[in-house]
């Protein structure tokens, strides 16, 4: 792990080393005696320095953990698992809740579903949300499923129920389980809106309701020991966080899912992470300087690096 945090580091140096001059940049960025880092505040040349004592309140979707792991390490010079309790994320929807209720200060997250949107609006709450990094939302199958691709219209139909047998999409003669996740889940608010679109998606059974990502991935994995299940999950979830082991992700009207084809827009189903804060939050104040160190240059490698598909074209 020591040798990770070191590797980190390492990353943020020799960017730092490469970038212009700290008079023509947002913020700057050196190593610190104790292996933290400084950072100038926007339009100050005053240093500050994360401790655990001004870290911001980290929440946020279930795949940004690992993010948030390497963001708090670097900054506060500690090892990942030294800064667990730093990155205890409660979930998309409920952990904008917990911005919006105060138990939050910065948000790493999906998109929230719109009963989040409402209940912004009827709190009368304000919240700055720009995208750090791009997601997409990919469709896994059993590995020994022969099907490697399907079209947005054959998934639509799967989940409408109208197309109900792997043979009418070139597979076996199995019959076709979908599951979903729960009505809040980031990913659910994700393929009702890329996906589904005007399309109803059907009413599953119950046991096809998945409450978190692992346990879609698992249920689709081992489904009744057959090759009928597809599920859905976010492609940094599936591909960096080896979830995906004993299933196939699925190309898409031909497009694989992957870093080029999601940075370049082919591959169609995407959505932006986000990093989210109130617009209550002072110019300056610890939570400022993060949300606008994870969009500058340093921020962009070290979210390339941890394998998410960076919005600037960052070296990893």
């Amino acid at each position: 792990m020591k040798h990770a945090l070191a590797a980190l580091l390492a990353v943020l140096m020799l960017l730092l080393a490469a970038c212009v001059p700290a008079a023509q940049t947002e913020e700057t960025v050196s190593p610190a005696p104790s292996g933290t880092h400084t950072l100038a505040p926007q339009g100050t040349g005053e240093p500050f320095v994360f401790t655990r004592d001004n870290f911001p309140r980290l929440n946020g979707s279930t795949s940004a953990v690992p993010l948030a792991q390497a963001v708090a390490s670097v900054l506060l010079g500690e090892s990942r698992e030294e800064v667990a309790d730093l990155t205890s994320f409660s979930r998309t929807t409920a952990s904008y809740r917990a911005l919006m209720e105060g138990e939050s200060d910065l948000l790493l997250a999906a998109e929230p579903a719109q009963s989040v949107y409402d209940e912004k609006e009827e709190a009368g709450f304000e919240w700055v949300m720009e995208p750090f990094a791009t997601d997409a939302l990919v469709f896994v199958v059993n590995e020994d499923n022969p099907v490697d691709s399907l079209t947005a219209e054959q998934i639509r139909q799967i989940y409408a129920g109208e197309i109900t047998n792997w043979s009418q999409v070139g597979g076996d003669d199995v019959p076709i389980t979908p599951f979903q996740r729960n009505a809040e889940a980031g990913s659910q608010t994700l393929m009702l809106k890329l996906v589904m679109g005007d399309t109803p998606m059907m009413e599953p059974p119950t046991e096809q309701i998945v409450l978190s990502m692992e346990g879609l991935v698992d249920a689709v994995r081992g489904y009744d020991d057959d090759t009928g299940a597809i599920g859905y999950t976010v492609y940094y979830y599936a591909n960096d966080m080896n979830m995906a082991q004993g299933l196939k992700v699925l190309s898409v009207d031909g497009v694989a899912p992957g870093a080029d084809t999601i940075r370049s827009g082919e591959y169609p189903f995407l959505n932006p992470y986000y990093v989210v804060m109130s617009a209550q939050q002072e110019e300056g104040s610890p939570t400022d300087i993060l949300f606008h160190w994870l969009l500058g240059a340093e921020g962009q490698s070290l979210v390339a690096h941890e394998g998410y598909v960076s919005v600037l074209e960052a070296e990893p």
